[in-house]
């Protein structure tokens, strides 16, 4: 095991600088002592493990965003102005802070916080804190709208089927801030939703699920809250028209609006979402109210959505 403290304490002091140091191929379990670790944290190989000396007191942070210019005068763009970067499989991260501090959206465009791209990734017991884009489980959609678009570290990679567990995290954000084509399973997670002042404040989701994907993003157990007006946020829209989003047992504060998920103008993603709903409770839960194209699901039919089923499909 490796040891990272600001006090010199440690192995490292610098996460970045632990992470370089491991042989390729070789698993490595990295704890990191309490302290504020502002640093860009890339992570490029497999079997990895970051183990936090507590979720509120190990904090990995800076602040990039879409809208700064790069030496070449060009803007970073949304995909590359993550704090903190994995592309990798069979990584897991524990008791952690990871956060972009560059501020609202209005103000500086995207921020992702955590860039997750890989199979088998976890984060448990962790905190993602960021505004615009928070969270972005990758891969990349099929195909960018804009060229240029995608332009950051996976534009290439190959686009796979992936599977990321989140479980017992505190995800906060504003617009789209979980987003992305992974199969991704949350669990007893909190999502806490910034307000922006706007008639629509927030997206928690934005899933660009690919096509015969069976599952994409699965919330069991989880608390939908914030701090923003009543009817004023959404669970959802497709980023692409496949998105998969589903909701079981979860809790909802009063500022989900009564149709519950929006179409990002896209009619035709009626007809190809699957946006769904089991045993939700509190005052924002209304399935009465929801979008026609919402499902609302029996017991059976909501059965097999277990994180076994979903991480191994």
């Amino acid at each position: 095991m490796i040891t990272v403290a600001k006090d010199k304490s440690g192995d490292y002091t610098s996460l970045q600088q632990a992470v370089n140091s491991v042989p390729f191929g070789i698993p490595e379990t990295i704890y990191i002592k309490n302290g504020i670790y502002k640093e860009r944290v890339e992570i490029r190989q497999d079997n990895i493990t970051l183990i936090g000396e507590s979720k509120d007191n190990v904090i990995v942070t800076e602040g990039y965003y879409a809208r700064m210019l790069m030496p070449d005068g060009s803007k970073r763009g949304t995909f590359r102005s993550y704090t903190f970067l994995v592309y990798a499989d069979n990584f897991s991260a524990y008791n952690i802070t990871f956060e972009n501090s560059a501020g609202f959206g209005d103000d500086v465009g995207q921020a992702i916080a955590v860039y997750a791209e890989g199979d088998n990734i976890i984060f448990k017991n962790c905190k993602l804190l960021g505004h615009q884009d928070t969270l972005f489980t990758g891969p990349l959609p099929m195909k960018e709208k804009q060229p240029g678009g995608f332009t950051g570290p996976t534009i290439n990679a190959k686009r796979r089927h992936v599977h990321q567990l989140y479980e017992d995290c505190y995800i906060a954000g504003e617009v789209d801030f979980i987003f992305g084509s992974a199969t991704a399973y949350f669990r007893n997670c909190t999502l806490f939703a910034l307000n922006r002042n706007n008639s629509i404040n927030a997206y928690y989701t934005a899933p660009s699920t690919y096509g015969g994907q069976e599952f994409g993003y699965v919330f069991d157990s989880c608390t939908f809250t914030g701090n923003c007006p009543p009817k004023s946020v959404a669970l959802s829209r497709p980023w692409r028209i496949y998105a998969r989003t589903v909701l079981l047992n979860c809790e909802y504060s009063e500022q989900i609006i009564d149709e519950g998920f929006t179409d990002w103008n896209k009619p035709e993603s009626h007809d190809t979402v699957f946006y769904a709903e089991y045993n939700g409770h509190g005052p924002g839960y209304n399935p009465e109210k929801r979008a026609a194209y919402v499902h609302q699901l029996d017991e059976t039919q909501a059965a097999k959505y277990t994180k076994s089923n979903v991480m191994n499909s």
